[in-house]
Parts: C-alpha cells; sequence; structure tokens
C-alpha cells in the first residue's frame, strides 16, 4: 500500500538520530515534511539538507516539522547531521519501511549500471496528519522555497 493524497501515513516506529524514534505521532499538531533523499554525504543531497537546514525558522513559524529520511544507518546520519549542523532529524530506514509506504524506491541508472535507489521525494502532511502534497523524481535548486510555500498555505 502507497499512502496517496488525503491519507495519513500507516503508524510506524523507525529509528532516527538524537536517539528518537520517528512515528506519524511525534508530529501530532503540526504540519509535516518528510523529505526521501538516496544518501548522506553526496552533493545533492547535501545541498538540499543544506536548504532545508537554512530555511528552519520559516518552516518552525509555519508550524511545520521537517525530517529527512534514507535508508543509511544511524552512525552515518549522525556524521551527516553534524557535518552540516542539521537542526532536525535523520530517520534511518535501513529495512525501507517508509520508503515501501511511500513507494520512493526505483531502479536508477547509475555509471551505467541499473541500481536500486531512492528516487529524490518530498510529502507534506497538513496538522491533522493528512498527506496534501508530494513532489516525486524532483531537481534541488528551488526545490525547498517550492515546499516552503506549500507548508505556509496548507492548513
Amino acid at each position: 500500500m502507497t499512502v496517496t493524497i488525503g491519507q495519513p501515513i500507516p503508524e510506524c516506529a523507525i529509528p532516527a538520530t538524537s536517539g528518537l524514534t520517528f512515528s506519524p505521532a511525534s508530529a501530532k499538531g503540526k504540519k509535516l515534511v518528510l523529505y526521501f533523499y538516496p544518501k548522506d554525504m553526496t552533493p545533492g543531497c547535501t545541498a538540499e539538507s543544506g536548504e532545508f537546514r537554512d530555511n528552519i525558522e520559516e518552516f518552525t513559524k509555519a508550524n511545520t516539522l521537517v525530517v529527512g529520511v534514507s535508508r543509511d544507518s544511524l552512525k552515518s546520519h549522525d556524521n551527516f547531521r553534524s557535518k552540516l549542523e542539521l537542526p532536525f532529524e535523520l530517520v534511518a530506514d535501513t529495512d525501507e519501511k517508509l520508503c515501501q509506504l511511500f513507494g520512493v524506491i526505483k531502479m536508477k541508472n547509475m555509471y551505467g549500471k541499473q541500481v536500486r535507489g531512492i528516487e529524490r521525494s518530498t510529502f507534506l502532511f497538513d496538522s491533522n496528519g493528512k498527506l496534501v502534497q508530494e513532489w516525486r523524481g524532483l531537481k534541488v535548486p528551488g526545490h525547498v522555497t517550492e515546499v516552503l510555500q506549500a507548508a505556509k498555505a496548507a492548513k
């Protein structure tokens, strides 16, 4: 089952940085941005995470929680978060539970080889926990600004 517009995230509990566990209930009463990215410390993922970091005050003013998700380990996430000074949590979806719920695992071409990987995607949930907007297969430049505008407009 893939989460679609108008639906909530099914209840789950997945390890996150700072010793926390991500569950949909952790965003109760707030809007939630879940952004899926392929890999810690890569150029595109570093740029995207940095843009979310640089706009975190605006997301906070819009009552919006930002959470990054990839298949990397907690140790990798801790290093990435520390290096970029990210003020939000990263979820270690090592068993691909969230990736499967959102249908973001795709076959990708890497150096001429087909590999399974995360398609860069972002999902916005309203304060009632329902999916209101999604961006799939996106490009990093300008994306965070678009998500911020949508978060400000969402209820």
